[in-house]
């Protein structure tokens, strides 16, 4: 196992699980799991981890984990390898936070929903019925079409992209633009594209069905100017999820509603203490 400690204290780690070299971001061993969303990574949870401590895996396809052509870039091929993560860590219970396709981590609480104590959902791709796909992910779904725009994929353009991602008008700051450009290799991308091209709108319904078995008591936080999915998934997911779940919707907050609206990191440490 490799680790190395950061000023702040977070801890970064990388090491063999499911036959995966992963990378993962820690603070202490507080049962929290934090799964960043696409083309992220781990770096987008450490205000998080500075607040509540936890764990935060770079996905297999992103960051600096593996991203192996074989992997099952699905949201059952991802459920099942976080049950081999929680099992890694030796967590009986846990808490989940989600933003974006980090939404596969409903896979894992269906798969086993007693272990779940808490669940915040920021933003999260929806496992509902009536879900369209952004534009760009239309792209992405598109066999050639999806290939050529990844091909064609420079710095400038995602930059300019980024004016979408935040409600501060401008592009995003340069160093989150660094950080995803540092990872958007060839592993990055084929991992996209097999993973929007393995959730149709059908899919995506079919994977929220069952989650009235997962009774967790949830906070389902959403960007109100979201540009790729709308706030009114934040209420449709709440009605699937079992237990008493709370829906803040955040004015002047785009699909990074964390960093348009700093307060939402202490809204979910104060909801998981």
């Amino acid at each position: 196992m490799l680790a190395r400690r950061h000023d702040a204290g977070v801890d970064e780690r990388t090491e063999e699980v499911a036959g995966l070299s992963l990378h993962w971001r820690q603070q202490g061993d507080a049962p929290i799991v934090y799964l960043h969303g696409v083309p992220s990574s781990s770096s987008d949870w450490v205000p998080f981890l500075e607040r509540t401590g936890g764990y935060a895996p770079d996905l297999p396809g992103f960051g600096t984990s593996d991203k192996p052509a074989h992997f099952d870039y699905s949201i059952d091929g991802y459920g099942a390898f976080l049950r081999a993560y929680v099992e890694r860590l030796g967590l009986e219970r846990y808490s989940l936070v989600m933003h974006d396709w980090g939404a596969v981590g409903l896979a894992l609480a269906l798969a086993d929903p007693d272990r779940v104590e808490r669940i915040v959902a920021i933003s999260v791709v929806p496992f509902t019925e009536g879900y369209r796909w952004h534009r760009v992910a239309r792209i992405w779904r598109t066999p050639l079409l999806g290939e050529l725009l990844m091909g064609y994929s420079f710095k400038g353009g995602m930059k300019r992209a980024s004016r979408e991602w935040l409600a501060t008008p401008g592009p995003a700051p340069q160093e989150m633009i660094d950080e995803v450009w540092r990872h958007w290799d060839h592993g990055t991308q084929r991992a996209i594209l097999k993973l929007y091209r393995s959730a149709p709108s059908a899919t995506l319904a079919a994977a929220g069905v069952g989650l009235a078995d997962v009774k967790a008591p949830a906070l389902v936080a959403w960007g109100e100017d979201d540009p790729y999915l709308p706030p009114s998934f934040a209420h449709a997911l709440a009605e699937r999820l079992g237990g008493p779940t709370e829906v803040e919707v955040l004015e002047n907050a785009r699909h990074w509603p964390w960093l348009d609206r700093p307060e939402l990191v202490d809204r979910v440490a104060d909801f998981l203490r």
